[in-house]
């Protein structure tokens, strides 16, 4: 049986600790470190080591085993320059990966100089997938995975349905690549479908494409 995977949660407010749960609901190890003892008693139980001590400090810090982390997330509030002392600190101790929430752009781009991996702004980020899902509820999914390109689950669209793949044309009228098609109905998932693939209601398509391109394949009724 592997390892469970181990991570390290660097400020337990709402955010953090949220995080902290979900890593330990999907049977992570979990070390979480707080300024604050009531933070950190709250959610003592579901940790597997839980810290009380100063972020900023880099003598606290060092008594984390960072470098055997798979990720250090950092959540410290609205102070900027905790996050960036602790992103600092978990950097120069060997820290493999490193994720912030921000609270600006700005300190954003400054946590990125400093070798943070992402920066995580979580209002913004759920206010914008909402936004989405309201705008397109046909798109289950959407995931980037580099500055151009990401990929979308998308329920086939009515004027889609009775027909193959290839008689959709939609390489050539949204330069989008369907690279599976998954029948909601039983789970099965048909990865790279040919051409006389047929389509209808009671299935999710798995597309890649450009930004712009996935815009409009989803505005598709």
């Amino acid at each position: 049986m592997p390892e469970p995977k181990r991570f390290v949660v660097i400020g337990l407010g709402s955010f953090g600790t949220a995080l902290a749960l979900r890593l330990q609901e999907n049977d992570c190890r979990v070390t979480g470190l707080d300024l604050r003892k009531d933070r950190v008693e709250e959610i003592k139980d579901a940790l597997y080591e839980a810290v009380i001590g100063d972020a900023t400090d880099r003598e606290t810090l060092q008594q984390l085993a960072l470098r055997d982390a798979q990720a250090v997330f950092i959540s410290l509030g609205e102070d900027i320059t905790h996050s960036l002392l602790a992103a600092l600190h978990c950097k120069e101790l060997g820290a493999r990966r490193i994720l912030a929430k921000g609270v600006s752009e700005e300190h954003g781009k400054i946590l990125k100089h400093l070798g943070v991996e992402r920066v995580v702004f979580p209002e913004i980020e759920v206010a914008q997938e909402l936004a989405d899902r309201m705008t397109w509820p046909n798109v289950l999914d959407f995931i980037p995975i580099d500055p151009d390109y990401s990929i979308a689950e998308i329920a086939v669209p009515d004027s889609l349905c009775g027909l193959t793949l290839k008689d959709t044309n939609l390489r050539q009228r949204y330069h989008v690549w369907v690279v599976g098609i998954k029948d909601v109905l039983s789970g099965k998932l048909e990865m790279f479908p040919g051409g006389e693939f047929p389509l209808h209601g009671d299935q999710l398509l798995l597309v890649v494409g450009k930004q712009v391109d996935l815009n409009r394949l989803r505005e598709l009724h």
